[in-house]
């Protein structure tokens, strides 16, 4: 099975042939309208800057404004596109757009508590503590569910390829977000392996099949390897490792593979964390299969998050090099 490919439409022309009443379509001077002349700046990413600002009906939305670009807007495109085929609690949802010329945008719903990026073992990015593990996992859950239903349940299975702590948003209730679909591939059907056109997503995250297909092929397992590597970040285990200079050379996931005990003795306060740890932890390390056909698909994940640990068995080490 392939992925569907058609011949590149231009901007205009696709959102004509793909125009709908929602998302709607705003001009440039609407949104610099919205955004006051773009004044309560959110952050900053590789593809643009995030804007808060807020709708004629009161809804706080953040505003992403693209770069400038003189490229044929496929990005643009993704982003609109996936997100216009979704429909689900743990993805995103776009409620306008803006495209006049060089200027491009996004709109989206507001997410007070920001990106995953800003908590980190349990502490945020000011440094007071603020997710406890049961929260850490209720996020991890979330996103797996979001992942799940990209790649079995959506009309048009979606793969992201650029699953990282930075693309998840946190509502005011910590209900993590699938974001920023600008390197996502729409396929035909949940098992599709997919072509690409060189190397797409953030070191560190990125499957090795994705570099070189010695690995196996490119499809829906590629998430999957990016979701491990953000849960054994999100355990604080890549966090843990950096600090240590004896172990900094390592492999990432052979240092915590050989430091599987241990480190969840010590992670948690009480036996509920103990058990959270280790869950997350071996569920990460099985993401994390070099070749595609070793990782579990998102529901299998799912599966594996609804299990007790003592049920899980951890990968053979074989498995990770």
């Amino acid at each position: 099975m392939s992925l569907y490919f058609k011949p590149t439409p231009t901007i205009e022309s696709f959102l004509q042939k793909h125009e709908a009443p929602w998302p709607k379509r705003y001009t440039y001077s609407e949104v610099k309208a919205l955004t006051e002349s773009f004044a309560h700046k959110l952050g900053k990413g590789g593809f643009g800057t995030v804007y808060r600002s807020i709708l004629p009906n009161g809804h706080l939305v953040a505003v992403k404004l693209l770069n400038n670009s003189k490229d044929d807007g496929q990005e643009f495109m993704n982003e609109v596109t996936s997100i216009m085929r979704t429909s689900h609690i743990n993805v995103v949802t776009l409620l306008g757009y803006c495209l006049q010329g060089s200027k491009r945008a996004l709109i989206y719903e507001y997410m007070p508590n920001g990106s995953l990026d800003r908590f980190a073992y349990g502490r945020s990015s000011r440094g007071e503590t603020s997710l406890s593990w049961e929260r850490l996992f209720d996020i991890a859950v979330g996103i797996a569910h979001g992942l799940e239903y990209l790649h079995r349940w959506c009309g048009t299975h979606i793969v992201h390829f650029d699953i990282k702590p930075h693309n998840i948003l946190l509502d005011q209730d910590f209900c993590p977000k699938i974001s920023d679909f600008g390197l996502a591939k729409l396929c035909m059907t949940k098992e599709s392996i997919i072509s690409i056109n060189g190397a797409r997503g953030t070191i560190g995250y990125i499957a090795p099949e994705i570099f070189s297909p010695q690995f196996g092929q490119i499809s829906s397992k590629s998430d999957v390897y990016s979701y491990g590597m953000m849960i054994l970040e999100m355990v604080g285990a890549r966090e843990n490792i950096n600090k240590n200079p004896e172990s900094s050379s390592k492999y990432f996931p052979q240092w915590v593979y050989e430091n599987f005990e241990e480190y969840c003795l010590n992670a948690g306060e009480i036996n509920v964390d103990n058990e959270i740890v280790r869950k997350l932890i071996i569920i990460g390390l099985w993401c994390i299969q070099l070749q595609p056909n070793n990782r579990p698909s998102m529901s299998r994940v799912v599966q594996m998050l609804e299990s007790r640990a003592d049920d899980l068995q951890i990968p053979p080490q074989t498995l990770l090099c």
